[in-house]
């Protein structure tokens, strides 16, 4: 079956102590949307939260500079990787299916193929790239009611 990447963006200062987070509620969300990828017949192949964006490491460099570290380059940016998933699912359309379902109360899932490199194939049909490439914009507009 074919791999997607489920990438939850979402506000960062949701979760911090004068946010509207309710930490316990949105983890009972996640542990919702894994049972219910696994109803599906589809997987979960891996996932995992995110430290806060303070704690990253930007690297920048070309082939012929240094590879150096970068302080904050986007400091304008708000809303940021939380998160992610690795599902297995039927199809571009049961991967639309589920991302619907991934939780992001504060923010939008942005849902990809994933390539898979080596049997000169990749994840889903010739036009993956096309159907999931608005497949970001839909789970996003419908990821936050799943879970509210």
């Amino acid at each position: 079956m074919p791999k997607y990447f489920l990438g939850i963006v979402e506000h960062e200062d949701a979760y911090g102590p004068d946010g509207p987070a309710d930490f316990d509620t949105v983890m009972a969300a996640h542990s919702d949307f894994s049972a219910a990828v696994r109803a599906a017949g589809a997987s979960v192949l891996g996932g995992e939260a995110l430290q806060p964006v303070s704690t990253a490491t930007f690297l920048r460099g070309t082939r012929t500079d240094a590879v150096r570290p970068v302080d904050n380059p986007l400091p304008e940016v708000t809303e940021v990787f939380g998160g992610y998933y690795v599902i297995e699912a039927r199809d571009d359309a049961q991967a639309l299916e589920l991302a619907r379902l991934c939780p992001a109360p504060y923010g939008y899932v942005e849902l990809r193929p994933v390539w898979e490199f080596g049997d000169g194939d990749s994840a889903g049909s010739a036009g993956a790239s096309e159907s999931t490439g608005t497949a970001a914009a839909t789970a996003a507009g419908s990821a936050g009611s799943a879970s509210a």
